[in-house]
């Protein structure tokens, strides 16, 4: 892999944790850790200034909570935010998607998978734990109910939701469409738009729900509507 590596800071109130996951992208040449945290606070306060590509954050801090350390980091930088978590909850998986998390994995994950969910974020795509995304889409589909708002997506706008559902980042979703990478992403940012969310993460979840309608089978559907 050619580049600069992706810098990663870590933030988990156990310092075995984080000298565990450090050993692990430390195997790797792609990626680089560059500062750890044990608390919110001094997350707050280091990763603004070392400013990573991604955030690895426990959920569960002794000072605070990660979803709101997430919540924080998105307001004030780019960073991408990858929750990681020994509790299966869903209520705190479904506040760290809406409070911008790009993934949400559970501890128990694989190496390679956890290592896969680094590169993946970073590249801007999502990752999330696929036990948990069932649940979460339940309760999704309960807030929208009364007025499902995929009914206001194009066609090309429910491809791209599929393919964003899948971790593809704009430039694969284009390859795969035979679209230009900015036209993708005025698409993503038009059905973000219409289906109200403020995070390519949060249409990844509710891309599930186009099962229910039907992916389009036909490639050479032409895309000009672009």
């Amino acid at each position: 892999m050619t580049g600069a590596p992706v810098r990663v800071f870590l933030v988990d109130d156990h310092e075995v944790v984080r000298r565990g996951v450090a050993d692990l992208l430390g195997m790797e040449t792609d990626l680089e850790v560059v500062g750890t945290a044990g608390t919110a606070a001094e997350a707050l306060a280091r990763v603004p200034a070392l400013r990573p590509d991604v955030v690895v954050l426990d959920v569960r801090l002794p000072d605070g909570d990660g979803v709101s350390v997430c919540r924080e980091l998105r307001s004030r930088t780019d960073v991408a935010v990858l929750m990681l978590t020994s509790f299966d909850d869903d209520q705190s998986l479904f506040d760290a998607i809406l409070a911008g998390a790009s993934g949400y994995v559970l501890k128990q994950v694989r190496g390679t998978d956890l290592v896969a969910g680094i590169r993946t974020v970073a590249a801007g795509g999502s990752m999330l734990d696929p036990r948990a995304t069932g649940r979460v889409m339940a309760r999704l589909r309960e807030k929208t109910a009364a007025d499902d708002p995929l009914a206001d997506l194009t066609p090309q706008e429910r491809r791209i939701l599929v393919l964003v559902g899948e971790g593809l980042t704009n430039r694969q979703i284009g390859a795969e469409l035979f679209v230009a990478e900015k036209t993708v992403k005025n698409y993503v940012s038009s059905l973000l738009a219409k289906l109200g969310l403020e995070r390519r993460v949060q249409a990844a979840v509710l891309a599930v729900r186009l099962d229910q309608l039907g992916r389009p089978d036909d490639p050479d559907t032409p895309s000009a509507a672009s």
